[in-house]
Parts: C-alpha cells; structure tokens; sequence
C-alpha cells in the first residue's frame, strides 16, 4: 500500500554534492516511483530561530517558515531523517528544528490537571534515521552505543509516539569508492521502494 512519506535531510551544507543530499534523494526518488507520497524539507533551505526558553517552548507559535515542515510531520506515516553525525550526535541545526516542531501541540500534549505523562501525538508513525560518519559503523554501534542517535530515537522520536525508529548507519565515508557508494545508493533506493 501508498506510504505517505516525509524525508528530512538535515545536513546543514546545501552543496549538491554531500553524500547526504544524494542518499535522500535515492530513496525518495524510489520511493515516488514505487507509488508512495514523498514530501521533503531540507534543513539547509530554511532559517528559523533557535528556542532559548522553556516558556517559548511549552506556550510559543512554531516559526513561520517551520509551519509547513511541522504539518508535514503530522501528515507523514513514516519520516526518514538523513544527517552526518557531528561530534558523536546529529548537527545542531537538526536538533533546533526538532526542538521547534516536537513540542506540545504537534507531537505532544501535557496532562490537563497536571502530573502524569505526556500524551503522544505521533503514534502510528515510524522512522528511520540514516547517518553518515567517518568512523567505522560498527564501532560507532559497539563501542559508543549510537548514543547520539539512542538520545534523538528514545528522547525525541519514541517520546512523541514514533515507533519503531530503525537506523541506517554509513561509515568511513571519507574514503568510501564509487563502487561502495553505489551500493549505499541502491541499498536506499530498496529502503524507498518498500517505505522503510
């Protein structure tokens, strides 16, 4: 069946030529192909401002240039966020726009009266976070336990109701062959094709 499908490119370096921009657009170019909705923003077209309180937070308008990326999240069953890891976790500018769109409205509402946990918003969508690294993968995975992308799977996505959240992980980038990167490609496209 017809996914609706949000992609969310979150590196901050609008130059076509990042590993990240082409991974995303395979598997959203898969993806349209194979029949599904594909919507996308890409973080290094936007500007919007950084939240600083938690009253901005908790009671403040989401930006203007954040609203349609917000109702996209709210449209799309499943999102794919696409970034390299910077110092360990995802760059800033992805964490200041989860930090504008997952907030009480969208992704979550407090209790009325006070005390309990928060409602999710976001149930019944799933994601996938694909990153890019210059370490090996693996070790990223066991030596460091993906703790940056454990903090933006548990802390963000699952506490809004995301779930499940699967991870893609890439690594030695750098100095990754053409033959390597095709497969990496082709490896996105199979993912867009069945809206994983």
């Amino acid at each position: 069946m017809p996914r609706r499908i949000l992609i969310v490119l979150g590196h901050p370096d609008p130059s076509p030529h990042r590993l990240c921009r082409n991974l995303a657009r395979a598997y959203g170019e898969s993806a349209e192909l194979a029949g599904h909705m594909v919507r996308r923003v890409d973080l290094a077209a936007l500007d919007f401002p950084m939240l600083r309180t938690l009253q901005e937070f908790e009671h403040g308008a989401i930006p203007d240039s954040l609203e349609d990326a917000a109702e996209a999240i709210v449209w799309a069953e499943h999102i794919v966020f696409v970034f390299p890891l910077w110092l360990g976790t995802v760059p800033a500018l992805l964490k200041a726009f989860l930090e504008q769109v997952i907030r009480p409205g969208t992704a979550f509402t407090y209790p009325d009266k006070g005390g309990g946990l928060p409602r999710k918003l976001l149930r019944g969508r799933s994601a996938r976070v694909v990153v890019t690294m210059g370490m090996p993968a693996i070790l990223y995975r066991l030596w460091f336990l993906s703790h940056g992308i454990a903090g933006m799977r548990r802390s963000i996505l699952r506490f809004a109701g995301v779930s499940p959240v699967r991870e893609t992980l890439f690594g030695m980038v750098a100095g990754a062959t053409d033959t390597t990167r095709a497969k990496w490609f082709e490896q996105m496209r199979r993912l867009g094709e069945r809206a994983l």
